[in-house]
C-alpha cells in the first residue's frame, strides 16, 4: 500500500467517501471530512480504522461535519521510521493533526483508544472542544485490574505481539466477535483484513494491548487532569454487551463527568458504531437536539 494513495481494495459501495491524506512530522495521515455543520471528530479504537464509523458518518452528514481519521499505522495510515505506535505517540499526533487542520468547536466522538487519545488532545487544545461523546472507553490507569494487567501483560509481552502479528488475532477473532448483533459481510471484513495484509501492517495493533498498563504515566496524567473537561456537555454512549468495557467503566465515566446523559443501547457489542451504527447515530442526533432546546430555554429572549 503506497502512501498517501488510496488502494484498490477500498471499495466505494462500502466507503463511499474521499480520502484525504495529509503529512504530519513524517506520518502520513488518512482522514475523511464529510458534510457541514458542526464538526464531530470521530476517533477509532485497535484494530479498527475510520471504516468502522462508516455507516455513522453516512447518516449524519446531512447534520454535522464528520471528521474521521487513521492513527499511524492503522487503515491507510503510514507512519513515519521511527514511530512507536505508544499511546503519547498517538495522542501527540491527534494535536498536531488538530493544528494541522485549523479546526475548533469541536465534539469528540472516543471510542476505545479514541476515547483517552481525543480527551487527552482536548486537554492541550482546550479552546478546540466544546462537547464530549464517550462510548465504551475510558480515562485512567488500569494497573492493578486484574482481568487488564493479564491481557495486558499476555498479549502486550514478545509473544502475544509475535502472535498478533503472524495470525492477525485482533482483526481475525475480536472484531467479528466483538459485534452481537450482526455478523460483519466478507466485504466488511476485507476492509479489515487488506489494512493488515502484512505482520508489519498488524505492528500497531500488536503495541497498544501492552500499552494497557504499560503507558501508565500517561493515563495518570490524563486521569489527573480531567476536571478541566468536566463541564463539557457531555454524551455517554453503551453497548450493553461488551465484556471489556463493561459497566463499572460506564459508571466512572459518569461520575467522572457530571454533566453527562447516558445512552444505553442494548445487546450491542463493543464495536457498537457499526453493530448498531442506527441506534448509534440516533443517539448523537436525540442528545443534540435536547442540547439545543437546553439552550434556547435558558436564552434572554426565553426566561425560565
Amino acid at each position: 500500500m503506497a502512501a498517501g494513495e488510496r488502494p484498490e481494495w477500498v471499495g466505494d459501495e462500502l466507503f463511499p467517501f474521499e480520502s484525504r491524506f495529509v503529512e504530519i512530522d513524517g506520518n502520513v495521515v488518512h482522514y475523511v471530512d464529510e458534510g457541514s455543520g458542526p464538526i464531530l471528530l470521530m476517533l477509532h479504537g485497535n484494530p479498527v480504522w475510520s471504516f468502522v464509523y462508516r455507516e455513522v458518518i453516512a447518516a449524519l452528514r446531512e447534520q454535522f461535519r464528520c471528521i474521521a481519521l487513521d492513527f499511524p499505522g492503522f487503515g491507510l495510515s503510514t507512519a513515519a521510521p521511527g514511530y512507536r505506535y505508544l499511546a503519547e505517540d498517538h495522542a501527540e499526533l491527534l494535536v498536531s493533526f488538530l493544528d494541522r487542520l485549523d479546526v475548533s468547536e469541536l465534539t469528540l466522538v472516543g471510542h476505545n483508544w479514541g476515547g483517552p487519545f481525543g480527551l487527552y488532545a482536548a486537554q492541550q487544545r482546550p479552546d478546540k472542544f466544546e462537547r464530549l461523546i464517550l462510548t465504551n472507553t475510558w480515562a485512567w490507569p488500569l494497573n492493578g485490574d486484574l482481568s487488564s494487567e493479564v491481557f495486558s501483560r499476555g498479549m502486550g509481552n514478545p509473544v502475544g505481539r509475535a502472535l498478533v502479528k503472524r495470525f492477525n488475532l485482533l482483526v481475525d477473532y475480536f472484531i467479528p466477535a466483538a459485534h452481537k448483533r450482526r455478523k460483519l459481510s466478507e466485504a466488511e471484513m476485507a476492509h479489515y483484513r487488506e489494512a493488515t495484509r502484512t505482520p508489519e501492517r498488524r505492528h500497531a495493533g500488536a503495541v497498544l494491548p501492552g500499552e494497557l498498563v504499560g503507558a501508565r504515566e500517561f493515563f495518570t496524567n490524563l486521569a489527573d487532569q480531567l476536571g478541566a473537561l468536566e463541564k463539557l456537555p457531555t454524551l455517554i454512549v453503551w453497548a450493553d454487551t461488551d465484556p471489556i468495557f463493561t459497566d463499572r467503566y460506564r459508571k466512572r465515566l459518569e461520575a467522572t463527568f457530571p454533566n453527562a446523559t447516558t445512552t444505553v443501547l442494548h445487546g450491542v457489542g463493543h464495536f457498537l458504531q457499526s453493530d448498531a451504527p442506527d441506534e448509534f447515530s440516533e443517539a448523537i442526533e436525540t442528545w443534540w437536539a435536547d442540547l439545543a432546546t437546553e439552550a434556547s430555554t435558558a436564552s434572554p429572549e426565553n426566561p425560565s
